[in-house]
Parts: C-alpha cells; structure tokens; sequence
C-alpha cells in the first residue's frame, strides 16, 4: 500500500474520531513528521504551522494525503485514476471543508476573493498563466512560498516553490474562499451557503 493512501487512510480515520473543529496544528504536524512528508518540502512547514489556523489546517493536512497521486486530464478523484489540477483543489475543498467550487481554474478565481500575493495564507488558492492564459493553472498554498497542485500529464500531486522562475514568471493571482461563517458574523444565525454571495454571483456571469 503506498504512502499517500496509507496517509489518506489515515486522516479520513483521525476526521472520525475527532470533534467537528477538526485535528490541530499540532495533530497535523505530527501527523506530517510520522508519514516523512515535512522532509519532501525542506522542512518548511514547521515554520508554517505557527500561524495556520484550523480549517487551513485540515485543508493543508488532507491536500498532503494525495502527494504521489498521478495527474489525470479531467480526474476528480484518486479513485477514478487521479487529478487535473482544479480536479484537485475541488476535491480537497469538497472534502474538507463541504465547499463547492467551480470546477475550471478560470472559475474558481472568478468565485473567490482576489488577495495581494503578500497577504497569502496557507489554504488560500494561487494561479498561475501555464498555457498562454490567465489563470489556467491553479494550486493550493501550504506557506513559506510553497503550493501543492497536481502538475501535468505524467508528474504527480506535489509541493513546489512559487519562488522558483518558471512559477514566479508566470504567477496570475492569488485568491481566498470565503466560507459562510466569514460572511455572516453580523448574523451568526444566517444558514451557511457552499461558497460567498459574491462567488455566487460570479458563477452566473
């Protein structure tokens, strides 16, 4: 059994038998060193984990969980052969958090909240100009300059510095989900919605 099921194994058991707020940034970070996934980024996140808050967390731990899986054009599960990479993004944020997004790149920086690439936080989304057009590729950031995505045909899900020339050169955006408990805090009791208000309207444009 390969090291990223035995991981996925993992944390789908660990979302059983925790409270609803799920694992901690000290869970994910034993979880990581326990699997050797921190040493596959240089370490970076232990830097990181100071300041990831608990959705970013479970977000970070369970993208981790598919490193290794193979890009699949149109693939939307490790089950059915892989990843593209807004395949991925989707599925972690469907998974994790219960949030529906788009499923084209293009549309998931349509439906969520452009940010200053210096305000990035782990859990945010990055897109990058990867076939001769804005917003084509896209990937989720883990922090300390790092994202993970599902690459292209033949590589698999991996971590990746934005710092190097070839990401740097071809950045398009950085971009935040608003949840519904974002929205809402003047109305704690309003029902949560899959994505913002705004997302949505971007979505019937």
């Amino acid at each position: 059994m390969s090291k990223w099921l035995l991981l996925l194994l993992f944390v789908c058991a660990s979302a059983q038998a925790t409270p609803p707020t799920g694992p901690t940034t000290d869970d994910m970070h034993k979880l990581l060193i326990d699997r050797g996934l921190i040493t596959q980024i240089g370490g970076q996140l232990e830097q990181v984990r100071q300041t990831v808050g608990s959705k970013a967390s479970d977000l970070v731990a369970n993208a981790m969980g598919f490193l290794g899986v193979p890009y699949k054009r149109g693939g939307n599960s490790a089950e059915t052969g892989g990843f593209d990479c807004s395949g991925f993004v989707r599925a972690i944020y469907e998974q994790t958090l219960g949030l529906v997004l788009p499923r084209r790149a293009v549309q998931q920086a349509a439906a969520t909240q452009a940010i200053d690439r210096k305000d990035l936080q782990p859990g945010d989304l990055v897109f990058f100009n990867t076939m001769r057009r804005a917003f084509s590729h896209v990937g989720i950031y883990v922090g300390n300059g790092k994202f993970i995505h599902a690459p292209h045909t033949g590589a698999e899900v991996r971590v990746e510095d934005m710092g190097v020339s070839y990401w740097r050169s071809r950045f398009s955006g950085a971009r935040r989900v608003e949840t519904a408990s974002e929205n809402a805090q003047v109305a704690s009791d309003a029902a949560p919605s899959p994505v913002s208000a705004a997302a949505a309207a971007a979505l019937l444009r």
